[in-house]
């Protein structure tokens, strides 16, 4: 983990200037946490993982963030060593650092034909791909788990443990509607409304890609669709009319394109629920169980999949 005190080293290992001033943490998430690094030469953002990186990994989304990048679309751009390393030991820790951009709040209320345009952007930059999606993005839970989880969850007195108990049929119900899906390109895999931000000026703009890798637009579309249409029909058709008015490659047609959408919120909901079970402060229990929350009151049923597409139904295109 990072101090104040590092942020000369890093400012050298990246040869951004002298007189370098880190701050922080200025964000975090479950990932990892921001810091604010000011130089000489400018003002930059540190990402330091709490997460192992994986140098090769961290390369190529790095690469694939370049492309995105050239293509126009709103995004801090990757800093590089001299030696074009994007992740540098510092201090003993891992870090990556970007163009520091200035952002307001996550805001799901965000103007949907806004996000509908910006996505579009992202899906329009096709960064070819051979590999499989991970198994995160598209393999249900399961029954057996989900059944396991909650009584594990009951045991520990876990407050939400009725909530989710009540969700289950639903849960294993919508698991029902996913399907194969296949990689077409590189996708940022993580486009909820921590990522997909509101600037100062009135922007939408796209952070922490360190996700990337192989995706498909339509299964990405679907997320977005969940988390900025908010349930609400026009929302949802308004967001998804505009992506498609801007070029966006991504089309939902039938309930397997919510594949993603599925897969993703019930491992995130599952992996929020070991992370309680392990809390050993108020505190940490306290995060656990607002992630696991936001689950079980916002959950994917087969009901939410009929109205994402009962809402786009009248912008499908061939």
């Amino acid at each position: 983990m990072l101090t104040t005190s590092a942020g000369p080293a890093i400012a050298a290992a990246f040869d951004l200037g002298d007189d370098a001033v880190l701050t922080g943490p200025v964000a975090r998430g479950e990932q990892g946490q921001v810091w604010r690094l000011e130089t000489g030469r400018g003002v930059f953002a540190v990402k330091d993982p709490f997460v192992e990186v994986d140098a090769a990994e961290a390369q190529a989304d790095a690469a694939y963030q370049d492309i995105v990048h050239r293509a126009g679309v709103p995004m801090p751009a990757v800093v590089r060593s001299a030696d074009g390393r994007v992740l540098l030991q510092v201090d003993g820790a891992p870090v990556r650092v970007y163009e520091w951009v200035d952002v307001l709040p996550r805001d799901r209320h965000l103007d949907p034909a806004a996000v509908g345009r910006v996505i579009a952007r992202v899906h329009r930059v096709v960064a070819p791909t051979n590999g499989p999606m991970s198994s995160w993005y598209v393999d249900p839970v399961g029954a057996e788990r989900w059944s396991s989880m909650v009584a594990r969850l009951h045991t520990a007195g876990a407050p939400f443990a009725g909530d989710l108990a009540a969700l289950v049929p639903g849960i294993i119900a919508v698991e029902e509607l996913l399907e194969p899906v296949d990689a077409t390109q590189w996708c940022h895999l993580d486009l909820w409304a921590d990522n997909v931000v509101p600037t100062p000026a009135g922007e939408v703009v796209v952070l922490d890609w360190e996700n990337a890798g192989p995706g498909n637009p339509s299964q990405e579309l679907a997320c977005v669709l969940f988390d900025f249409g908010l349930g609400d029909p026009r929302r949802t058709r308004d967001l998804y009319a505009a992506y498609v008015d801007a070029g966006g490659p991504g089309r939902i047609t039938r309930p397997g394109d919510c594949t993603v959408l599925v897969a993703q919120l019930g491992h995130i909901a599952v992996l929020g629920c070991e992370r309680w079970l392990a809390s050993t402060t108020e505190d940490e229990r306290a995060h656990t169980e607002a992630w696991v929350r936001e689950y079980v009151d916002e959950p994917v049923t087969p009901a939410v999949v009929d109205a994402i597409l009962d809402a786009v139904s009248s912008r499908r295109r061939p």
